[in-house]
């Protein structure tokens, strides 16, 4: 870190501050993620200096992590287990979709070194970094991997919540935290059951610790009925702040003007899967007697903290979007080495 970096993330948070609370001010859905993202994400574009700390991204991903966690009570760890056939249908569609749009980025390639390696990985709806290693191990081009995930995440988070709020679904499927008062040793309770869900998940070597690890040890707390403790007024805000310029400040001045063909086929595909993953929520959501902008949440094409943190601050069935969300990511992460080579051993007959 040189000696500048320091007043440089000083500044972008600064800014980013500024955009969350001129977007509250506008009423705009997500406020303190969507703002710093856009404002960060166009200045990076712009070529200004901005820049995001790791350890900041990691505290906003706990913070998220913690905050989702205090919903899982007792009656909603009951609620949940009996969605295993609707989890499995959200998993099936996933690799479903990540194929279909494996397919388009393959197409767009063309004949290019590692273009398999690179559209399957960029396309599997999972964790951008962890698909950004894995398809390394495979020869695939990390930066339009990486650039792919990046722009599909932007888009997802942009409109779907854009979407709900002008349909008016904010508040429709709400679910309420298990503590509603701050207390100063339920807090410490808090946070010791959260970081040792961290520790944990870390040594098993788990991908995603600090959103996973909170969770994980949040809800074994609330699960339990141990105690515990609302998270001080905003303390989730700043977590999101910490997130949307973690997200905004991966958008290089020269991600616009690099392989205008494949973020625009990344776009496209995007916005084809928001539609379809609309249609495939309407159905799921009737047959699991559930609401659909819940589904939708929950089996989008985005990751597991922007899309819980929009059902969150929407109040659109945090556990269930959460557990959708986890459950894929888990899936994904453990299937798509097998799929990619499964793929790779057939390709003659996939030409």
């Amino acid at each position: 870190m040189n000696a500048s970096r320091p007043w440089r993330v000083a500044a972008t948070l600064a800014v980013a501050a500024a955009a969350g609370w001129l977007a509250q001010r506008l009423h705009l859905p997500l406020p303190w993620m969507l703002g710093p993202l856009f404002t960060t994400a166009a200045l990076a574009m712009a070529g200004v200096p901005v820049a995001a700390a790791a350890p900041l991204r990691n505290v906003g991903q706990w913070i998220i992590g913690v905050a989702l966690g205090l919903y899982f009570t007792p009656d909603v760890m009951r609620a949940v287990a009996a969605l295993v056939p609707a989890l499995a249908a959200g998993v099936a569609w996933a690799l479903f979709i990540g194929w279909a749009f494996y397919r388009l980025l393959w197409a767009t390639l063309g004949g290019e070194p590692g273009a398999r390696a690179t559209a399957f990985f960029a396309a599997t709806i999972g964790g951008a970094s962890e698909m950004a290693v894995l398809g390394e191990r495979h020869g695939a081009r990390v930066d339009h991997v990486a650039a792919a995930h990046s722009l599909r995440i932007l888009l997802v988070v942009s409109v779907i919540p854009f979407g709900f709020q002008l349909a008016g679904l904010r508040g429709a499927d709400v679910a309420l935290p298990a503590v509603a008062r701050v207390d100063a040793g339920g807090l410490a309770l808090l946070a010791a059951a959260s970081l040792a869900g961290v520790a944990a998940l870390r040594a098993l070597r788990v991908p995603n610790v600090w959103v996973l690890g909170a969770l994980a040890g949040t809800v074994a707390l609330t699960a339990s009925g141990a105690g515990g403790s609302a998270l001080p007024r905003g303390v989730s805000e700043a977590g999101q702040l910490f997130i949307g310029v973690a997200l905004g400040t991966r958008f290089s001045g020269d991600f616009a003007r690099e392989s205008p063909r494949w973020l625009g086929a990344v776009a496209g595909g995007t916005l084809a899967m928001i539609a379809a993953s609309g249609l495939f929520a309407w159905a799921l959501a009737r047959l699991a007697g559930l609401h659909p902008a819940t589904v939708m949440l929950g089996t989008s094409p985005g990751g597991i903290a922007e899309m819980s943190i929009t059902a969150k601050v929407l109040q659109l069935g945090v556990p269930v979007v959460t557990t959708f969300q986890v459950v894929r990511y888990v899936a994904v992460l453990l299937t798509a080495p097998l799929l990619y080579r499964w793929i790779a051993r057939r390709a003659p007959r996939l030409q």
